[in-house]
Formats: C-alpha cells, sequence, structure tokens
C-alpha cells in the first residue's frame, strides 16, 4: 500500500488496518432485534383492500381473433431490426 513515500520507523500496515477496522466495528449496534418484521408488517396489509380481477370468459373464436391481432402487431411493429441487442 505504500506510494513511493519512504514510512516512519517501526510503522506496522497491518496493525493501522486492524485499528480502522476495530475502530469501525466498535461503533456499530449488533442488537437487530426490532418491534416489528417485514413479515409482520405484511399479515397486518388489509386483504378486503384487494379485488381479485375477474376477467369475462373467452370464446375459442375470440381467443383466435386476439392471438392472431397480436401476431400482426407483432409483425407490423415499426423497430423491426431493433431487438435491443447492440453490437
Amino acid at each position: 500500500m505504500s506510494n513511493g513515500k519512504k514510512e516512519p520507523e517501526g510503522f506496522d500496515e497491518e496493525e493501522l488496518i486492524r485499528s480502522e477496522f476495530d475502530s469501525i466495528v466498535s461503533g456499530l449496534n449488533l442488537d437487530q432485534s426490532a418491534p416489528s418484521t417485514y413479515l409482520d408488517d405484511l399479515d397486518r396489509i388489509d386483504q378486503a383492500g384487494f379485488v381479485q380481477p375477474n376477467p369475462a370468459p373467452q370464446t375459442a373464436k375470440g381467443f383466435i381473433a386476439s392471438a392472431r391481432a397480436a401476431l400482426q402487431r407483432w409483425f407490423h411493429r415499426n423497430d423491426r431490426d431493433d431487438d435491443g441487442a447492440a453490437l
């Protein structure tokens, strides 16, 4: 780690690193207990607020028509050559 400067006599770089690490670690609070956890917060979410989607049933003819329209939109898109890959 020396950058060309002459280190003073008795200088120990590893000891300096250890002391810096100890000073950082001594300031940490290792108490990870919290009044609530993420799972507790998920349990508190109001389940009645979510309305599950209920789409109308689709006939076979309607399914084929929507698939055909999707394929036509895909084949006739404007940026045909740009698939997101760059060389």
